[in-house]
């Protein structure tokens, strides 16, 4: 018997186009001898829609056309099982879309790949393939993830964070208190965006402060650190669980720029829709084995230390005037799921989501095997009217 697999893409978030190209390549990929594939799309305003079209990359040229020949749906928990259920159906007709075994998001981004849809899909109780909330909410906060990573002994450069409040009100003390603590040049980011949205290197008052606006245009609060201006990007994949994880090959992806742009890695002017598998990129990374093999350590060290699942991105710096490895950031969904760092080792990319959806079925055992609740009913034996809290009386 097929598993039904509902495949989520897009929602609210300024990596919405990306997410859709990751999810239908995907799609593609996926054995349509084991899954039953129900292609969800999460469109800007948060609404789910399902149709024949869906699935199409062409129908996503027009979207208002596109919705106009699909229906809303929502996702709902019934008789102990998860449905699709469509919102908008005549009288009598069953709105029954189908039933979920385990649901594959594949979404980037804020409101999304945060913790949000992994938040969402645990409240249903439905088996979900991907890091769960912690993992997917730390690592989209570039703050906390430095937080918890140089806790644990990982090398990441030190940052400080500025909130828009803080520049609205002074923009020239926030300036001067980066000057104070970094000096030029400096990167600065949104702390919980991907795909390079939002970040921009100054070298300069003045562009400092165009970048904080522009930076602060994104997110409430910036992260700003010292820029490395002998640097080599890298990136690894991991895929596994919190106890058994492995590494991808490295690759070193090519940019016109200091830094990897978003340009740089979704529109390269070839008018593909191959997302991040058409950056340019040198597989595998020309670094020396000694390099190649500490990256490597140090990503299955990231992975397990937040307790991730499925497959991610880890992406390193190197400083190549004192040969020193940082690292920058993790992406819980990577775009186009980093399958061309796989297909190197001898893992197709059909075989890759076959290990992702079965690490997913393989969390949801674990998790059954837990108990979650007692079987007792405490207001049975209450008087609502004399309640004086949840923490009952004082001895």
């Amino acid at each position: 018997m097929k598993i039904n697999l509902a495949l989520m893409f897009g929602g609210k978030s300024v990596e919405h186009e990306i997410s859709i190209i990751s999810a239908l390549q995907a799609a593609q990929n996926l054995d349509r001898e084991k899954y039953n594939v129900i292609p969800i799309y999460i469109t800007k305003s948060g609404e789910m829609y399902c149709g024949e079209h869906i699935g199409d990359i062409e129908a996503y040229k027009d979207i208002k056309g596109l919705l106009a020949k699909s229906y809303p749906v929502t996702m709902a928990r019934h008789g102990g099982r998860v449905e699709i259920l469509r919102l908008e159906h005549k009288l009598f007709k069953n709105p029954l879309v189908s039933y979920v075994d385990v649901a594959f998001p594949i979404v980037h981004g804020t409101n999304v790949e945060d913790g949000t849809a992994a938040g969402y899909l645990n409240l249903l109780g439905v088996p979900y393939v991907g890091c769960d909330i912690l993992s997917a909410a730390i690592g989209m906060d570039k703050y906390a993830m430095k937080s918890v990573f140089k806790e644990n002994g990982i090398p990441v450069l030190d940052c400080r964070i500025y909130h828009s409040d803080e520049f609205d009100d002074n923009s020239n003390l926030v300036i001067l208190d980066i000057e104070k603590n970094f000096g030029y040049p400096v990167i600065v980011k949104p702390v919980n965006l991907g795909s390079s949205v939002g970040i921009s290197v100054a070298d300069s008052k003045s562009k400092l402060e165009d970048s904080l606006s522009d930076a602060f245009r994104y997110s409430k609060r910036v992260l700003v650190e010292r820029a490395i201006t002998n640097l080599t990007e890298i990136n690894c994949s991991v895929l596994g669980d919190d106890r058994s994880a492995e590494a991808s090959v490295c690759e070193r992806p090519v940019s016109g720029d200091e830094i990897l742009s978003y340009s740089d890695k979704y529109l390269d002017g070839s008018k593909s829709s191959k997302g991040m598998a058409s950056t340019k990129r040198i597989i595998p990374a020309d670094i020396s084995a000694e390099n190649t093999h500490y990256i490597q350590e140090l990503a299955v060290k990231a992975f397990k230390t937040l307790g991730c699942n499925g497959v991610v991105r880890i992406d390193f710096m190197i400083d190549n005037d004192s040969n020193t490895i940082y690292l920058n950031e993790i992406n819980t969904i990577p775009g186009s799921l980093s399958f061309y760092l796989w297909e190197p080792k001898g893992v197709p990319y059909k075989e890759l989501l076959d290990r992702m959806i079965a690490l997913a079925l393989k969390r949801e055992r674990e998790r059954d095997s837990v108990t979650y609740a007692f079987d007792t009913n405490v207001l049975s034996g209450i008087h609502l009217g004399g309640v004086k809290g949840a923490k009952g009386t004082k001895a």
